[in-house]
């Protein structure tokens, strides 16, 4: 446990980016979270159903993830969540089309902000200086467009970074000051691409590091424009993700490169074990991309300390 700790408290700080900047922000004075993203962030929430719609709960972790850790376990305020993200998302379906066209993108999620959100409607009348927005996309970006052969990927993600930049500009139109950026994990460690060999994993890694590095540039350009802004923090999960899948007897992971193919679908309960493998929140994948609640506990803690430092 005292190893277990010290590691926490490690990665609390390592996962800051240089493009961090922090103002007047203030985690415990925070009363709304407005979060944004693909399946590794949606809980199922519509919000076009209505501020007050129930929230389905369900999420790619087989249990709780970060947003729903950080927006309650790790909750040091009454927080209000409101979770726009939609599985599958991509920060712009027309320069990277989803699995299904049915999935909202970054740009969508943005504009149902803009309708729903942006005019503080009750239930919702959060301020400048209360708010936290945070945003963590780019893992579909980068994984479908890696097959492509038309394109330069890095020179692509350039084109990604600005819609990107023209969406976060949307919500500072509109009074967003507190944002948080999470970088694209190591998903070359994901059994999706190992499964491919180690040529491939070795491209992908090099395409995670370039658009991750273009990410904090286009956080820390957005500071240079926007010097009232109270927070913009780009939180590193890369080095959770690596020292959780490195030390994985430490940490009680009995599997961190594939998974069990009885669990992929999700299981009914968190302790789940089916005869062949191991209970279901022993692994670190739930099947070939998205990692369990487990991970999505331990992150979401990192983020909420970062946030109160």
């Amino acid at each position: 446990m005292v190893r277990l700790a010290a590691t926490m408290r490690y990665l609390c700080f390592v996962c800051l980016d240089a493009a961090s900047v922090f103002g007047e922000f203030s985690w415990g004075d925070t009363k709304f979270l407005f979060t944004f993203g693909d399946s590794y962030t949606t809980d199922g929430f519509n919000i076009s159903a209505g501020v007050d719609s129930p929230v389905p709960g369900f999420t790619s972790s087989n249990g709780p993830n970060w947003v729903q850790y950080l927006g309650g376990t790790y909750n040091v305020t009454d927080t209000t969540v409101f979770n726009l993200a939609s599985g599958g998302a991509t920060i712009d379906s027309a320069l990277v089309p989803p699995y299904l066209p049915t999935v909202l993108s970054v740009v969508e999620q943005v504009s149902q902000f803009q309708e729903y959100l942006a005019p503080k409607p009750a239930g919702a009348e959060w301020t400048s200086s209360n708010s936290l927005f945070a945003i963590w996309i780019g893992i579909n970006d980068v994984g479908n467009s890696f097959p492509w052969t038309n394109i330069s990927q890095p020179i692509f993600y350039e084109k990604l970074m600005a819609r990107l930049n023209s969406q976060v500009e949307i919500l500072y139109d509109s009074g967003a000051r507190s944002f948080v950026f999470l970088t694209v994990p190591p998903t070359d460690r994901a059994p999706l691409q190992i499964e491919q060999g180690p040529e491939v994993t070795t491209q992908f890694k090099a395409l995670l590091a370039d658009y991750n590095d273009q990410l904090s540039t286009t956080v820390h350009n957005f500071t240079q424009h926007h010097p009232d802004v109270e927070l913009a923090m780009v939180f590193d999960t890369r080095p959770i993700f690596n020292t959780l899948l490195d030390n994985a007897q430490t940490f009680g992971f009995v599997n961190v490169t594939g998974y069990c193919e009885a669990y992929e679908n999700g299981t009914a309960e968190l302790t789940t074990q089916v005869e062949g493998c191991a209970p279901v929140s022993s692994y670190f994948w739930l099947n070939t991309l998205h990692p369990l609640f487990t991970v999505h506990n331990i992150l979401a803690h990192a983020l909420s300390t970062a946030l109160s430092n």
